[in-house]
């Protein structure tokens, strides 16, 4: 259920490109480069997207990433970009504020390719993963809270809210109170440790996905408020957008999906009642986004093929309007943050 970015593919321009960017072609296309056009990678990683975009000719872009890792190994590339490539380390919620200390704006289009890299995951230091034993970490900055201190100090309500809300973890309680029990006598330092009690407490079959796999994600989404940055970053862009302007989102999960398209669909306003038949509802502010195309796109079976790890990606598209940004409102923030009551209903 982690999100990821692709694999090791190919030589480029800049250095080594170490993963194949999912949706690639569609993404492209979704954006609509233009020769000299003004574009921003929200998401950096390996490069892939950003490689792509500036082959337009004259296109200038302004990437991002959390992760000082990627931003090392993204200078050579910078450096044989010639000023084209301004690579910066930064959560892609503050991309408004960041375009604007650079003195850029109107940008033709915005790219967010949401989650975990596969060079994270594959990074057993990181702790993003229980396919090999390594520090609960989880932190894509290196700053914060990590894993570990949330599992420890956490009280067993708030980590059943965050394995059943970020994982949708139907064994949310079960599992939380397991944690509570063990760690009373051995506080949780690695991946396996944490694999394991999954395992043990979480009803499961050989053929079912590994039952540590929603609690890793509840995890690694709550160190990193993966879904708060995303919001904020959606009405960043909206910010940044030129009139015209692309934003293409590739998602890979239900939660991330489901912030993506109840945004666009916020944006959509109609500039009409809300309602003809709830007398009394607020007018629906004009649109800041209209969709582009069918939504939403997913790869195809030949991509799948490839990189299997793209077949759970969807992109949704949308062209920015002229109607003022209208920046972060409460609905939307509310998908991103643990409910303040707990559901009646858990195992």
């Amino acid at each position: 259920m982690s999100a990821d970015r692709g694999d090791e593919s190919t030589l480029a321009a800049g250095g080594p490109i170490r993963h194949v960017p999912v949706l690639l072609v569609e993404v492209l296309e979704a954006l609509d480069l233009r020769a000299g056009g003004l574009y921003l990678d929200g998401t950096f990683g390996a490069g892939g997207y950003s490689r792509a975009i500036l082959d337009e000719p004259d296109t200038r872009v302004l990437a991002l990433d959390r992760d000082p890792t990627a931003i090392d190994a993204g200078a050579p590339f910078v450096a044989a970009m010639g000023g084209r490539l301004i690579l910066e380390q930064a959560c892609f919620a503050d991309l408004d504020a960041i375009a604007a200390y650079k003195g850029l704006s109107g940008f033709s289009g915005v790219t967010f390719d949401i989650g975990v890299s596969s060079m994270q995951i594959d990074n057993a230091d990181r702790g993003f993963s229980f396919r090999f034993d390594g520090p609960l970490d989880m932190r894509m900055d290196g700053a914060g809270r990590s894993a570990a201190d949330i599992v420890n100090e956490s009280d067993e309500e708030t980590l059943a809210d965050i394995f059943y809300h970020y994982g949708e973890e139907r064994m949310s309680r079960r599992l939380a109170r397991a944690i509570v029990m063990d760690r009373a006598t051995t506080p949780f330092t690695s991946t396996r440790q944490l694999a394991e009690l999954a395992a043990r407490v979480i009803p499961h079959k050989p053929m079912d996905i590994h039952p540590a796999t929603r609690a890793f994600q509840a995890l690694r989404i709550a160190v990193n408020d993966e879904l708060g940055q995303l919001v904020r970053g959606l009405c960043a862009a909206e910010k940044v957008l030129a009139p015209g302007g692309r934003l293409a989102v590739v998602s890979f999960h239900s939660l991330e999906d489901r912030i993506v398209k109840q945004f666009l669909a916020r944006r959509k306003g109609s500039g009409q009642a809300g309602s003809r038949l709830l007398p009394g509802e607020p007018i629906q502010p004009d649109a800041t986004f209209q969709p582009v195309g069918r939504q939403p796109v997913a790869a195809g079976d030949a991509e799948i093929a490839v990189n299997p790890r793209s077949r759970s990606a969807k992109l949704r598209v949308a062209m920015r309007t002229d109607v003022p940004a209208r920046g972060v409102d409460a609905k939307l923030m509310a998908l991103a943050t643990l409910p303040d009551h707990r559901p009646r209903r858990r195992t």
